[in-house]
């Protein structure tokens, strides 16, 4: 791969969180970025924090908003010319019973995670495919690979995006496009306090494990290195990273073992 601070580089979800902390670490890398996210002024406000504010372009973007995803793309080509790497970053979470959800929870969260997701990538994969190169770099969660309570139609949605992209990268390895899927355990953002429970409302309150999961700038940073040495696939986390083995060759002790961690 080509030094990641020659890259142009679009990061939705970037107002917080993993994406906020991904802004300020590309900026110091040298990259020139598009920072995407519903909230304009809290995107003005990383862009002030990042080492060359100069180099960093505000495109205000809604996943929920997915079919006017073609124009959002041109405009981003236009503001910088070209896109070497899109980090699919936004999201929402869930923290509700299946019992309790409401079936429009369900449809948010597919919108969101992966509808959106999906529209956003297709819209730019044209021009990938013309300039011969791409990344597509896609944070989904250890949720993708195994599930959770309370967390049914994030667990949906994240196990959707690991099938489409796998068959993106076959599909299109031919054209020089690259993707990684990075995989988040706990990470100390707002993703519990902005979940959805079952009647669509935000949680508002934290938890106690994503409280103590990893700091967003070393998350960043072990995604950066994941990025840069072209993984396929990145489990980031601590010790809840042993669920994607477990999972893959003792299912019946995952199961145990998550139910009695009592993890919300």
């Amino acid at each position: 791969m080509k030094r990641i601070g020659d890259k142009i580089i679009w990061i939705t979800g970037a107002s917080s969180g993993i994406g906020e902390a991904l802004s300020y670490q590309l900026s110091k890398l040298g990259c020139k970025l598009v920072i995407s996210a519903r909230n304009q002024e809290q995107l003005l406000k990383v862009k002030n924090k990042c080492n060359y504010p100069e180099r960093i372009h505000i495109l205000p973007l809604d996943l929920a908003d997915y079919k006017n995803m073609e124009e959002k793309v041109q405009q981003a080509i236009s503001d910088v010319g070209r896109i070497d790497m899109l980090i699919n970053n936004a999201g929402i979470s869930q923290r509700s019973l299946i019992m309790d959800t409401d079936i429009d929870v369900y449809k948010k969260l597919m919108d969101i995670n992966y509808l959106g997701t999906v529209a956003l990538t297709k819209a730019i994969l044209p021009h990938f495919i013309a300039q011969g190169n791409g990344h597509f770099v896609t944070v989904t969660s250890l949720m993708g690979k195994f599930g959770s309570p309370y967390r049914s139609g994030y667990c949906g949605a994240k196990h959707a995006l690991h099938g489409f992209f796998d068959v993106l990268r076959m599909e299109h390895e031919k054209d020089g496009i690259q993707v990684t899927l990075i995989c988040p355990g706990f990470v100390n953002t707002k993703v519990a306090i902005n979940a959805l429970t079952g009647n669509g409302k935000s949680q508002l309150s934290n938890d106690l494990a994503t409280e103590k999961g990893l700091d967003p700038v070393i998350f960043a940073k072990k995604m950066i290195h994941a990025i840069t040495n072209q993984k396929f696939e990145a489990n980031i986390g601590r010790w809840e990273v042993a669920g994607v083995y477990l999972k893959r060759f003792i299912p019946k002790l995952l199961h145990t073992v998550v139910l009695k961690s009592k993890v919300r």
